[in-house]
């Protein structure tokens, strides 16, 4: 049952902490809501660094603060719930004939987990001390990781994703704003140091400088966000990967301290999506592919996007078994397919 803080005493960020903790959240932290990322933000835009990402330009405005977003917050309670993986997401990279699914994505759809836990923590809130608030995961121009920083859940590595000390690299963000005033956390210091482990870990070299990304040359973007033909200056170095990348995070040496066992068991992979058959994801049409990806993140891409992104794994693959599926293809509905699948022929009939 959840705990019942005496209703005569004021709700305290020590009551939200113990509430989250008891609905899966394995970092909780808090923070002011009249933080400004606007600067940073707007550097990162002119700059073209978001590539296709017109959401993140459209509510810039909104997002370079909580309070520009809604103007009565008074708090930021930030929330984390792990996604540890139980093996090495390096795992598969030399495993030809398969695709690589970042770890984050081989589970349920952490946006129907997460804020499903949110919105019971936001209830009980409301009960114990009536409030306005609001919950946020991922869909919303909330700027997650600073503001994760600021509450004390970590830091933004060189890599511009969070570092947690005893998560690692591998946390799912959530907010509530809130109208209370709450007991605010210490923002987290910066313990990167001298070490660059993500910054050569990473394939495409999508780092121009430490704690900065070009989104473009990430293959996470690519596979993930960009429409269109890949461009043809990273297919190869996408090796089998299919949606999203690991490296960077994989790389970090503050994963040492994350335990698999603290991770949410909604974020198990499944078996279908842990090392996925590139021959089987070449052959998906429409149906299929909302049957194999129900229930997961990945299936917002869309049956196209996905089949793009295997063509280029099987083109790197020097699999001779996959040009007959990767054939098929070049009779496919879509443009982008059939150009993929083109490209991936030319690749294998160059490593025969």
């Amino acid at each position: 049952m959840p705990s019942k803080p005496s209703p005569t005493k004021a709700l305290t960020s020590a009551d939200v902490k113990a509430e989250a903790a008891r609905l899966g959240f394995v970092a909780c932290g808090i923070t002011h809501a009249a933080h400004d990322f606007g600067p940073r933000l707007r550097d990162w835009l002119a700059a073209g660094s978001h590539g296709q990402m017109g959401w993140m330009e459209d509510r810039a405005d909104q997002r370079a603060g909580p309070q520009a977003l809604w103007p009565e917050a008074r708090s930021v309670i930030m929330l984390g719930m792990s996604y540890a993986p139980t093996v090495d997401p390096l795992a598969l990279a030399d495993v030809r004939d398969r695709g690589r699914i970042s770890v984050y994505a081989q589970g349920q759809d952490y946006h129907d987990v997460v804020k499903k836990a949110l919105k019971a923590l936001a209830r009980w809130m409301v009960a114990q001390a009536p409030n306005d608030l609001k919950v946020f995961v991922d869909t919303a121009p909330v700027m997650e990781k600073p503001l994760a920083g600021q509450a004390g859940l970590g830091w933004q590595g060189k890599h511009t994703n969070l570092v947690s000390r005893d998560h690692g690299s591998w946390l799912f963000l959530g907010s509530i704003y809130t109208t209370l005033d709450l007991e605010v956390d210490a923002a987290s210091a910066d313990t990167c140091g001298s070490c660059t482990a993500c910054q050569t870990a990473c394939p495409t070299d999508a780092f121009p400088a430490p704690y900065q990304l070009d989104a473009r040359r990430c293959i996470s973007y690519l596979t993930i966000e960009h429409k269109g033909p890949i461009p043809h200056a990273f297919r190869r170095a996408m090796g089998n990967r299919i949606y999203g990348c690991d490296d960077c995070l994989a790389a970090c040496p503050w994963n040492k301290f994350a335990e698999a066992a603290s991770a949410n068991k909604a974020f198990a992979a499944r078996a279908e999506l842990a090392m996925p058959r590139l021959a089987d994801l070449l052959a998906l049409d429409d149906v299929s592919f909302r049957r194999v990806f129900s229930g997961s993140p990945i299936k917002r891409i869309g049956r196209d996007r996905m089949v793009r992104n295997a063509a280029i794994a099987a083109g790197n693959s020097r699999d001779q078994a996959l040009a007959p599926p990767l054939g098929k293809l070049l009779h496919d509905a879509d443009e982008t397919v059939r150009e993929a699948a083109s490209w991936a022929l030319a690749e294998l009939s160059a490593s025969s």
